[in-house]
């Protein structure tokens, strides 16, 4: 539910997918859609298609493809005459798109999404990385590396590559994953298409999802059933296994050779709106497992991205789709908010308890209470008075806090003709509003009652939304940044339900958590509130409260929703793609909602890792949808710290906290009537949060040149171990260890009642990595496990050789006292004394393009090189050096710049030189030696 807008900006928002309105099943009959007939719901008869006309372009070729047979009419009406193109679009990027010939299907404008185009370069057709090739009947197509035209290909959807047909369900219990064939299948409502792959492969992506599997989806091998990824916004709590909030169709693939033992990854991505079943499966005794794309409209338009290592795959997909916005540095601090923060006097009470207890608090939240009878662009005038919530505002600006509010997409229908609230009467003005068929308003239901929806393909939406901010902050909320929330679009009800309906009933059809029938009674595994109460402390009267017999139950794992209801026809389409709630019109806005220039409502996506759970495996999973979303090219995500629903107790808030604060989004947040739990509540998560955020804090300017490279190139700031080390298989399946950049390792405590974490070192042992902490060398296990200590408070982090990471020397409190305190520099060397690193720097407020310099450490044996380049001004000095592998034995003398300098000193065990009051400029280009 959640996204984020901060001035300056942090931009963290759901784009939105539609389709055109269109009667294709008629306008098409006899022309490209063959003899309307009843629906199969078979493909196994299904023709295929034939290769014709085939023309070659300067960057590829177009062709006809004809149907080969009778119409099967599966799940729709076949489409008779399609066109593929194939276009090279760069070295790394091939595009194959198949659409009908009467463009009639619905395909995304480029107004929604525009996606780079080619390079229009000729040459490509013989220097492409990736390779495009075709059977003619029936017509089938395979994608190549250029370099291992003999090897397995990359996607494949020859029937030959395929296992024989028919196969009974592969997963039990759902008839729908029964494999009747693997035609190419183009009909208005259902679109097939099926692709080999290595038998087990590494697949990744196919989001947005909480995978029971981990970050590496179930093919369906090893023990698993496979992966049933359905594409359909939906506004729910964090289910397993099922869809959620947004719709990311892009999955990356690494292959790891056995031969040369070496690894290449590639990425498919299917650019389409419809809603769709994506299908991970691997028949019983089939030599491949496979990828069938089902969806329930739009078109077959493919991007296949060649790598060849996992980071370049992330780089090429952004480099279509659009790199992720710019951050302000503010936004890496840490934030605070809960839905039940009653009043302004109870928030700014959180602010002054979060100060008094020593623990930095950057910006502050207010949830839904701060409306007035819950509508949007108001505040209550007895509990939020606007005069108020300004001082309020005022005094953290004062502070360099900052202060963000909670927006809902769905804005309050008037009640009846004296009910006063602008922001709807000028929607109405400016004719925004999302509607019915018939040209009414199309009314939902959402948190203030009946509501209406502000139409994104409108030309006079971003008027509407920018009106009402502006005259919200007038009214007092003088915001830093916007929460943007229920943006699937979420509704209450199924359809219209307030046409026709009695407005002025404002009641939400659920109980309200907390309130009486509704009483928030669970809390994490391993705490037995029955037996010690709701505090949620660790020990009671000296007496430890966990217990391995309330460890039982708590998750849910994917239902089968609409795919396995006998019986259920959901007339558009016929085809039920796995949605969770079945119909596909629940908790989200109905598919026939109209919009502006006669799109219809069909899909939305987005990012958060969504209204999570105090249980300690949501604490897993808090890592695997960090991962996700730096392939999705969204990287600036987290997940509610300590849990958003049930109550969270002391011990689990402590090891999320601790998480958290390396994670690129870092907020405490959970449900009205839970218990408490901001950090200061219990003293061993303040301790944790108070050094954990020290070191968030002192390596701010890591953070923030790793999202200037994101934004720059795509580069993802968090990463999977194997995206640094592709060559190691020990690492495709982990998930419970990260990399943030390439240099920094995180291996945190997941599970309850424990003092030690086991975590493997990358590198197979050619890679030293140093303790963060007390930069020792860690003693670790090549290729397996190590057994760290982890004692409460203590999130274990390591340190790559061969790096070099500017950081802040002194936290403050804000993130703006932070930055006016002097830089350090900690260079990790490796065994031959090499260390890179780079530091990107520049006001952390402006939006690019802004003055900004760039500035690079080299190190080798016995000396150090700074250089800049840029035009940002860096008023901070470096003041201490680290280096840690410096030398074997104390050196004789340490110089900058040629000059002896004598406040150093050196740890022979842990060969560690530190310089220390440099006060040195980093505008200018400096050299330090030792010898």
């Amino acid at each position: 539910m959640l996204v984020t807008v901060l001035a300056g900006v942090l931009l963290v928002g759901r784009a939105t997918f539609a389709r055109q309105s269109s009667a294709l099943s008629r306008t098409l009959v006899g022309g490209s859609i063959l003899a309307d007939e009843p629906f199969s719901r078979n493909v196994s008869t299904c023709p295929g298609y034939t290769l014709s006309a085939l023309q070659e372009t300067d960057t590829g070729l177009t062709a006809q493809l004809n149907l080969a047979g009778p119409a099967c009419n599966a799940f729709g009406h076949d489409v008779a005459n399609l066109t593929l193109e194939v276009t090279y679009d760069t070295e790394t990027r091939l595009h194959v798109n198949i659409f009908d010939a009467s463009n009639s299907q619905f395909t995304i404008p480029r107004s929604v999404i525009e996606l780079a185009q080619g390079l229009n370069d000729p040459s490509l057709k013989q220097k492409s990385d990736l390779v495009f090739n075709y059977d003619s009947s029936p017509f089938a197509f395979w994608i190549t590396r250029r370099s291992e035209p003999d090897a397995q290909p990359l996607f494949d959807t020859r029937a030959s590559s395929l296992p024989p047909t028919p196969i009974p369900p592969v997963i039990s219990g759902d008839d729908s994953t029964a494999l009747d064939g693997f035609p190419l299948v183009f009909e208005d409502q259902y679109l097939q298409l099926t692709s080999a792959l290595p038998l087990g492969t590494n697949i990744y992506g196919l989001g947005e999802v909480v995978a029971s599997s981990g970050f590496r989806r179930d093919v369906g091998t090893n023990g698993g059933k496979g992966t049933i990824q359905t594409n359909w916004a939906r506004d729910i709590a964090d289910p397993v296994d099922e869809n959620i909030y947004g719709s990311h169709p892009i999955y990356m693939e690494h292959r790891f050779n056995e031969t040369t033992k070496r690894s290449q990854s590639h990425g498919v991505f299917h650019f389409s709106a419809a809603g769709s079943d994506t299908l991970l499966l691997t028949p019983p005794s089939s030599p491949v497992s496979l990828v069938q794309y089902r969806s329930i409209g739009g078109t077959l338009d493919f991007y296949f991205f060649s790598g060849p290592s996992p980071q370049k795959v992330i780089e090429q997909y952004g480099e279509l789709i659009g790199l992720p916005t710019w951050q302000p540095y503010w936004g890496f601090g840490f934030h605070l908010c809960r839905w039940g923060y009653q009043t302004v006097n109870e928030t700014r009470e959180q602010v002054q308890a979060m100060r008094a207890a020593g623990i930095p608090l950057e910006t502050m939240w207010n949830d839904i209470d701060l409306y007035h009878a819950f509508r949007d662009f108001t505040t209550d005038p007895t509990s939020f008075p606007p005069n108020e919530v300004r001082d309020f505002i005022r005094e953290l600006a004062s502070n360099n806090q900052h202060y963000i509010p909670i927006v809902d997409a769905a804005v309050a229908h008037q009640v009846n003709d004296t009910d006063v609230y602008d922001p709807y009467t000028r929607g109405v003005e400016l004719d925004v509003w999302i509607k019915n068929p018939d040209g009414s308003e199309y009314v939902g239901q959402v948190w203030p009652g009946y509501t209406v929806f502000p139409d994104w393909f409108s030309n006079r939406s971003t008027e509407f939304w920018t009106e009402a901010l502006k005259n919200w902050t007038e009214l007092g909320v003088e915001f830093s940044g916007i929460w943007l929330d229920m943006n699937e679009a979420s509704s209450f009800c199924i359809g219209s339900c307030g046409t026709g309906a009695d407005l002025s009933n404002t009641s939400v059809p659920f109980i309200l958590p907390g309130d009486p029938g509704n009483e928030i009674t669970d809390f994490p595994e391993g705490y037995n509130a029955t037996l010690w109460g709701t505090s949620g402390n660790m020990t009671i009267n000296g007496t430890s409260t966990f217990s391995s017999e309330a460890m039982v139950g708590g998750l849910t794992k994917r239902g089968l929703g609409a795919g396995a209801q006998q019986g259920v026809d959901l007339n558009e389409p016929p085809y039920a793609i796995h949605n969770g709630d079945g119909f596909l019109a629940t908790k989200t806005i109905a598919t026939n909602a109209t919009h502006a220039g006669g799109y219809v409502e069909l899909d939305w996506s987005g990012h958060w890792l969504g209204d999570n759970f105090s249980k300690w495996a949501y604490l897993y999973y808090n890592i695997q949808g960090v991962l996700q979303f730096q392939l999705f090219q969204v990287p600036m995500v987290g997940a509610d710290t300590c849990g958003f629903n049930d109550n969270t107790d002391e011990e689990l808030c402590n090891r999320w906290m601790q998480l958290s604060a390396f994670m690129p989004f870092y907020r405490n947040h959970n449900e009205k009537g839970a218990i408490s739990q901001e950090p200061y509540r219990w003293e061993s998560v303040a301790n944790a949060s108070r050094t954990a955020i020290e070191v968030r804090y002192t390596l701010l300017p890591y953070w923030y040149t790793l999202f200037a490279n994101a934004s720059l190139y795509g580069s993802p700031p968090v990463r999977a171990l194997f995206f640094e080390f592709p060559d190691e298989p020990e690492l495709f399946g982990i998930d419970q260890q990260y990399l943030i950049g390439r240099d920094i390792l995180v291996t945190p405590v997941l599970t309850p009642n424990v003092t030690t974490v086991d975590g493997i070192f990358p590198g197979q042992g050619r890679v030293i990595w140093r303790d963060w902490y007390t930069h020792e060398v860690v003693n670790a296990t090549a290729g397996a496990n190590t057994t760290l200590s982890a004692p409460l408070g203590h999130i274990n982090v390591h340190i790559r050789n061969g790096s070099a990471l500017l950081l802040h020397a002194q936290p403050g409190y804000t993130t703006t006292e932070t930055r006016g305190n002097p830089f350090s520099l900690l260079v990790s060397q490796a065994a031959d004394g090499y260390a890179f690193g780079t530091a990107y720097i520049d006001d952390g407020e402006s939006l690019p393009p802004t003055p900004n310099t760039t500035l690079t450490f080299r190190a080798r044996k016995g000396e150090l090189t700074i250089a800049a380049n840029g035009d940002f001004n860096v008023e901070q000095k470096l003041e201490t050096v680290t280096v840690l592998g410096a030398a074997s034995a104390k050196p004789n003398e340490v110089k900058v710049n040629g000059e002896t300098v004598d406040n150093w000193e050196f740890n022979e065990g842990l060969e560690r030189l530190v310089i220390k009051q440099l006060g040195v400029d980093l505008n200018r280009a400096t050299t330090v030696t030792w010898a």
